[in-house]
């Protein structure tokens, strides 16, 4: 990730959205986020982990990653932010080739949100924690000021910068670990089976901020997990099977494949579920996001007589 000139546009505490453009600015090319092209990656010849596989995200959609255990989804992603050393095919982000002199720019465009927020900790203190990654940017102590301000009061966590990452739950760990990843503001943010540790209200709560995320326009996510509701929060689901993609879908197509969710070991979201069966016994309604929106859709049926 670029630094940002210091007397330039910045994000304000309560908003997640772009800063203005200056209409002056000539604009840069707008590459896709993500272009892979052939990649293959294994631990031999006769082991292939990843196989042969192409694709491309553009900047600012939100993809989930899925597919069985051992189908190579967080081999694929760490192979993108190059914590794996590259295989066959080509890897691009923001355009810009992955390489052995390119690897320090791309990981400043990626930031990776692990499953185990634990690995992530650094700091003695939540603040430590936060600042351990913008000193490695070489940002003043202004400006590392206000992003640990900033980032904290976003994720709520403003009341916990004192305190050991020991003393925190794990919603609250998981959080911190990704205060800890935005406020170095990068343009791709992987999550790594972030929610798969948490209960279902912290679980909830995560989903509100991966929404947010995407709302805002500012990131490209990429989301590896098994959670049906944060796949049908997603714009697109991409499939692997043993190593290679085998799927690519909204979460509506992929909901309606029984074939692929058996091949991934997944179960559509409930609404999603009780839907289909309505349209089975006639009920014409459209199939929901989300429990709130087929509520929403359900309540006035009870006036049709």
């Amino acid at each position: 990730m670029n630094q940002r000139d210091l007397k330039g546009p910045h994000y304000t505490p309560d908003s997640l959205e772009s800063p203005v453009r200056n209409p002056n600015v000539i604009p840069v090319p707008c590459y896709p986020a993500i272009e892979l092209a052939g990649v293959s990656y294994g631990y031999g010849k006769d082991l292939p982990v990843i196989d042969d596989i192409s694709l491309s995200i553009p900047q600012g959609q939100w993809v989930t990653l899925v597919g069985a255990n051992g189908c190579g989804k967080s081999t694929l992603v760490k192979l993108i932010n190059a914590l794996l050393p590259k295989g066959e095919g080509s890897i691009r982000v923001k355009g810009l080739e992955l390489q052995s002199d390119t690897i320090g720019k791309i990981r400043q465009t990626i930031g990776m949100v692990f499953q185990n927020p634990d690995n992530q900790f650094i700091g003695a203190t939540v603040e430590e924690d936060i600042v351990f990654g913008l000193e490695g940017q070489c940002l003043s102590i202004e400006v590392m000021e206000e992003r640990v301000n900033s980032y904290a009061e976003k994720l709520g966590i403003t009341e916990l910068l004192d305190k050991h990452p020991s003393e925190l739950s794990g919603g609250q760990k998981q959080r911190v670990a990704i205060a800890s990843i935005l406020s170095m503001e990068p343009e791709v943010v992987i999550f790594d089976e972030a929610s798969s540790m948490l209960d279902e209200n912290t679980r909830n709560e995560l989903l509100n901020i991966l929404s947010d995320m995407h709302k805002s326009g500012r990131y490209t996510i990429i989301s590896i997990t098994h959670d049906a509701q944060e796949i049908a929060a997603s714009e697109r689901v991409l499939v692997l099977h043993e190593g290679k993609l085998i799927a690519d879908r909204t979460p509506t197509e992929l909901f309606q494949d029984e074939e692929i969710l058996e091949m991934s070991h997944l179960i559509p979201p409930f609404a999603f579920q009780l839907t289909t069966e309505l349209h089975r016994y006639g009920v014409d309604i459209s199939i929901p996001n989300c429990e709130k929106d087929l509520t929403e859709a359900l309540w006035p049926l009870h006036l049709i007589k």
